[in-house]
């Protein structure tokens, strides 16, 4: 018995021994699982019952003024591949190929790659994702083929203003315009986040809810614009008609609310559509109303009659003697026809643009003043406008300006400004003399709706007097009344602008081309209360007819006729009506001839009676007089009686009618 006790405890000790032996070797297997390989063995696990994926929330929207959406995005579905996952990639590259629109050979390009993953197609159509996703269901591909969600961009007005919202390339990324601009606000964001799936990799339980969920993001804004779609249509229509009539280059116009500074038009052709921006060639891309740079020529008078009226170194009535061509430095500057135009005053060297009298203008003016208005009135440096690529232009350091560098910057040539730069100089005049800063951003929203930044009329300085300004204005008027603007009149509205005709410098910058030219209108109305500045430029016309007054100024005036109608705009008040003159003009009496002894310095008032205004002008100056004049056509009165002994150089007034 004892013998049979002590093998019966034995084997219990050896039971006991190896129990615990197993024991000690499941915890230690336990502990060597949980604590040396307990990460990678988690992760494993994780893999075999889900996935990551990254949900990526769709870009801001683009919107007019109004709310119109100009560039907008939705969810698509890119594909990828796994290529060490594919078992025939010959049979896959057949089946696959024809239902993405892809050679068989780009497929096996993309298997050959090798990894875990390759992009076979970006930002799918509908069609061709219903399509693959049926194949991968036939022919089981669920372990080689998969799908994510990317945002695809969509402008759903073509070429509606493409060259201000620009388009985004396949990673999300603005390549040009308000898209690159403001990319960092727009840009959509890409979130990471864990599925339970099922061995097809499909999601389970509540994970197929929360996948299917869009996840909008937290920082992509919507974007509002300044910009008024319906003007900016009418714009590109009226672009359109004038490229096929004058077929030029190109040609831009920008429309712009002179009190605020807000842009509501700015359109270039050619152009292209955003939504293939990949067929057309990287010229047209360009935002020629920034990027561009050129002579104003005569547009730029607007800006030097300015300065000179400010610093008082010429008045409206003032007398000029035109000879048709002026020498300075060397250089011969004449008229845009070549003719003299005689005895003329300031008004009329506005109103006919004449180069001579500008030119004798800059001269009076200086470099330095002449610079400094040119910076006041915003050229030679950005403004700041939302928009990439934005040029600076050219102008002259005054320390270098010889007399003929001022008579020629005066007239608008050796200087080189925007588009941009001349509309916002132009409202400055539509504006008091005050400069205001552009801007084509009107408000930013956050993701809720919420106000993230408003953008608000900015006033940059003071460039002229009021009272100047309105010289001004009245002189600008006179050019579209009655001078070389005549054709951008809009019958019942009163308009003010100016004309340019500048020859094209060569692009390696040795000199004028021959033949070539920039023709352009820059003006605002109504004259009484400013809402609207316009600026046309046709660069490089190819129908012979190249002076801005016929080509420029037609299209100019035909966008203010559609806008007057398009933002109900009353036709102007006649500004005379109900005025009785404060002095009677009425032809003086006959008076006995002068027979005395004319003193030293005293000079006989000569009869001024029907002479046109330049025949006046020319008979006082023949006589030593000072010549001013009111009104237009042939003289009616003067203020002082003819025959009359006065010292010479006094002023005399003489008063004109329409004949």
């Amino acid at each position: 018995m004892k013998k049979e006790r002590r093998a019966v405890q034995r084997r219990i000790s050896v039971l006991a021994f190896f129990m615990l032996v197993a024991v000690m070797t499941i915890v230690c297997r336990y502990a060597w699982l949980q604590l040396v390989q307990g990460n990678a063995l988690g992760e494993r696990m994780k893999a075999q019952v889900g996935q990551d994926y990254a949900i990526q929330s769709p870009r801001g929207t683009i919107l007019d003024r109004n709310g119109r959406e100009l560039a907008v995005s939705t969810m698509t579905k890119s594909l990828y591949i796994d290529p060490s996952h594919v078992e025939n990639p010959q049979e896959l590259a057949e089946n696959l190929a024809p239902l993405i629109g892809k050679t068989e050979q780009d497929i096996l390009d993309d298997i050959a790659v090798g990894g875990g993953f390759v992009w076979v197609k970006r930002r799918m159509e509908q069609a061709e994702y219903e399509a693959v996703r049926q194949l991968i269901r036939e022919k089981d591909y669920i372990s080689c083929l998969g799908f994510r969600d990317e945002a695809k961009r969509y402008y759903p007005n073509d070429v509606l203003a493409a060259n201000v919202l620009g388009f985004v390339g396949t990673d999300d990324k603005g390549l040009d315009g308000i898209e690159q601009a403001l990319d960092a606000l727009l840009k959509g964001e890409i979130k990471e986040t864990y599925l339970t799936t099922d061995r097809q990799a499909r999601p389970i339980l509540d994970s197929i809810f929360s996948s299917r969920r869009r996840y909008m993001g937290d920082s992509c804004k919507t974007v509002e614009l300044t910009l008024d779609s319906a003007i900016q249509f009418i714009v590109e229509q009226e672009l359109d008609r004038a490229i096929a009539e004058n077929n030029p280059k190109a040609i831009t116009c920008v429309v712009m609310n002179p009190k605020n500074g807000e842009v509501l038009a700015m359109a270039s052709r050619p152009s292209y559509n955003p939504n293939k921006f990949w067929d057309y060639n990287a010229e047209v891309w360009k935002n020629r109303a920034v990027s561009f740079i050129y002579e104003p020529g005569s547009t730029f008078k607007s800006v030097v009659a300015g300065a000179a009226l400010q610093e008082k170194v010429v008045s409206p009535n003032q007398v000029f003697v035109d000879p048709g061509y002026v020498m300075v430095s060397g250089r011969r500057i004449q008229n845009w026809n070549g003719e003299s135009f005689g005895t003329v005053t300031f008004t009329d060297v506005v109103k006919q643009s004449l180069n001579t009298g500008f030119a004798q203008v800059g001269l009076r003016l200086g470099a330095e003043r002449l610079m400094k208005y040119a910076r006041d009135f915003g050229f030679g440096e950005p403004t700041g406008i939302d928009l990439p690529g934005e040029e600076s232009g050219i102008l002259f350091d005054p320390k270098d300006m010889r007399d003929s560098d001022m008579a020629t910057s005066a007239i608008g040539q050796s200087i080189a400004v925007t588009p941009l730069q001349l509309v916002t100089a132009m409202s400055a005049i539509a504006n008091d003399g005050v400069l205001l800063k552009p801007h084509i951003v009107k408000t930013i929203r956050n993701a809720d709706g919420s106000i993230y930044e408003e953008r608000d009329k900015k006033e940059v300085r003071r460039v002229i007097d009021s009272a100047t300004d309105k010289t001004l204005m009245g002189l600008l008027e006179q050019v579209v009344a009655s001078g070389g603007g005549a054709k951008a009149q809009v019958k019942g509205y009163r308009i003010a602008g100016k004309t340019g005709t500048a020859q094209k410098i060569r692009e390696d910058g040795s000199g004028y081309m021959d033949g070539r030219y920039i023709a352009s209108f820059c003006g605002f109305a109504p004259v009484e209360d400013p809402q609207l500045t316009v600026l046309v430029m046709i660069d490089d016309p190819g129908t012979g007819n190249f002076y801005g007054g016929q080509i420029a100024a037609p299209v100019a005036g035909r966008i203010f006729a559609q806008l007057f109608r398009h933002m109900h705009i009353e036709p102007s008040s006649d500004p005379f009506a109900g005025m009785e003159p404060t002095e009677k003009k009425t032809k003086p009496r006959p008076a006995r001839p002068f027979t005395g002894v004319i003193p030293e310095g005293k000079v006989v008032v000569p009869d001024f009676a029907g002479k046109s205004l330049r025949e006046a002008a020319g008979l006082a100056a023949d006589k030593g007089l000072s010549f001013q004049s009111e009104g237009s056509g042939y003289a009616v009165g003067q203020s002082i009686e003819l025959n009359t002994l006065v010292d010479k150089g006094t002023t005399i007034t003489v008063y004109f009618e329409p004949g």
